[in-house]
């Protein structure tokens, strides 16, 4: 099962629309994985569109029509893992502990709101994955995200990945 992951999006604000290179992926994924922070209505209908299935939830940036269609919290069991998506984790120091608290049930934590990557792995069980922004880079040297790979009931094949251009400054 192939995994796509986003989050932080941010159209039109941050971009005009999505990288063609993270376009292009969306209909070859098993499941599209978006952590919130879409802001237009516009990017949720193109992914559900063009997406296999779509896991995705609100941020703190969206508004009352995407709140209305989209869970704070998803959940879903993916070739044998369950999956847990959330816009925000609160500060990198402790993020580890509070999610294996909040989430006992997990095996993967897949979040957004600092559109800086992540991947760790907390109390040796759940892992944490934040893909970044394909929009926005703030403090990052690339705008990236991430794809995945789900095999016999693992996780495999974590992958950022960095995109081209020189993305936001901010």
């Amino acid at each position: 099962m192939d995994l796509l992951l986003m989050s932080d999006t941010h159209l039109p604000k941050r971009a005009k629309a999505l990288p063609p290179e993270l376009l292009d992926r969306v209909p070859r994924a098993d499941v599209v994985i978006h952590a919130g922070d879409w802001v237009d209505t516009a990017t949720l209908d193109l992914l559900e569109e063009r997406s296999r299935r779509l896991l995705a939830v609100y941020g703190n940036n969206d508004g009352p029509e995407l709140r209305a269609r989209l869970p704070e919290v998803a959940y879903a069991d993916l070739g044998g893992l369950r999956f847990g998506v959330v816009h925000e984790t609160g500060a990198a120091q402790g993020r580890e502990r509070r999610c294996a608290r909040r989430f006992p049930d997990l095996d993967v934590l897949v979040f957004g709101h600092s559109h800086i990557p992540w991947d760790s792995t907390a109390e040796g069980r759940l892992r944490l994955l934040n893909p970044g922004s394909p929009t926005d880079r703030r403090r990052q040297p690339h705008r990236t995200y991430m794809t995945a790979r789900i095999a016999e009931g693992r996780l495999t094949d974590v992958r950022l990945h960095a995109l081209p251009g020189p993305g936001a400054a901010g």
